[in-house]
C-alpha cells in the first residue's frame, strides 16, 4: 500500500512506535492521520506536531479495548477525512509476570493484546470488504514469534495476536483486505528507535508483506526455531534462568 492520499487511524499513538508511525505516515503524504490513545494530551501533542509540519491530523481519545470507543473512533475518522484505508491496532501492555500472574493481569493482557485487534477487525472490515480494499496492521511483538522468558501473559497473548493476524490474512486477502503483523523486539535501545520501526513499517506496507520485522535477527531466530524447536526451548530456558 502506498500511503499517499490514504486515511490512517492508529491506536496507542500518543507515544513510542505509534507516535513515530503517525508522524511518518503524515510525512509520506497521508490524506489524514487520526491519532488515538487513552492519553488525550499525548495524542493531541502528536496531532499538533503533524499539523505544524504541514500534515493533516486529528486526535481522538479512545480506549482501544472498547468496541464502542473503536466504533466512535472510526466514525470520527470518516467524518473528518473519509473512509479508513489503513487501521493500525497498536496499543499494548506488559506486566513482566509469570504463569502465576494475577487473574486481573491475565485478563488485561488478553483485553489489550488480543481483543483490541478482534474488535478493530470487527469495526473496520465491513466497509473495507464492501470497497474491496483496506489494510489492517496489527502490532504484535517479536515475542509473538519467539517467546519471552519471564513474562507469560505477554508472550502468550502476543502469540495469539500473530495467530489472529494470520487468520485474518488467510481469510480476507482474497477479498482485497491486506493484513500485516508488526513484530519488533524492544525499542529505544542502541539497536532500534521508534522511528526505525516506522521506517520498517512503511517498507513493509509498500510490499504488503505479512510479517514486518524491524530487527533482522527476529527472522533469523524464527527460522532457527522452526528447524529445531527443542533446541530452541533449551536455549530460551537457559536465558530465562
Amino acid at each position: 500500500m502506498e500511503l499517499t492520499g490514504r486515511v490512517v487511524v492508529l491506536t496507542g499513538a500518543a507515544h513510542g512506535i505509534g507516535a513515530a508511525m503517525a508522524r511518518r505516515f503524515a510525512a509520506e503524504g497521508a490524506a489524514g492521520v487520526v491519532v488515538s490513545d487513552v492519553d488525550a494530551a499525548g495524542a493531541g501533542r502528536v496531532a499538533d506536531e503533524i499539523a505544524d509540519a504541514g500534515g493533516r491530523a486529528v486526535a481522538v481519545t479512545a480506549d482501544a479495548t472498547s468496541k464502542k470507543d473503536l466504533k466512535t473512533l472510526v466514525a470520527a475518522a470518516r467524518a473528518e477525512f473519509g473512509e479508513v484505508d489503513l487501521f493500525c491496532a497498536n496499543a499494548g501492555a506488559a506486566f513482566g509476570t509469570g504463569v502465576h500472574a494475577a487473574d486481573e493481569q491475565w485478563a488485561k493482557s488478553w483485553e489489550i493484546n488480543v481483543m483490541q485487534h478482534v474488535h478493530a477487525a470487527q469495526v473496520v472490515l465491513p466497509a473495507m470488504l464492501a470497497r474491496g480494499e483496506g489494510y489492517l496492521l496489527i502490532t504484535a511483538s517479536g515475542a509473538g514469534l519467539l517467546g519471552t522468558p519471564g513474562d507469560a501473559p505477554y508472550s502468550v497473548t502476543k502469540h495469539a495476536a500473530v495467530g489472529l493476524a494470520e487468520w485474518l490474512a488467510i481469510t480476507y486477502r482474497p477479498r482485497g483486505v491486506r493484513v500485516s503483523a508488526l513484530c519488533p523486539l524492544g525499542v529505544r535501545t542502541a539497536l532500534l528507535e521508534p522511528e526505525d520501526v516506522a521506517d520498517a513499517v512503511v517498507r513493509g506496507l509498500g510490499t504488503e508483506e505479512f510479517l514486518i520485522l524491524p530487527h533482522a535477527c527476529v527472522r533469523e531466530s524464527f527460522v532457527r526455531k522452526a528447524g529445531a524447536v527443542d533446541a530452541w526451548i533449551d536455549e530460551m530456558a537457559v536465558q530465562g534462568g
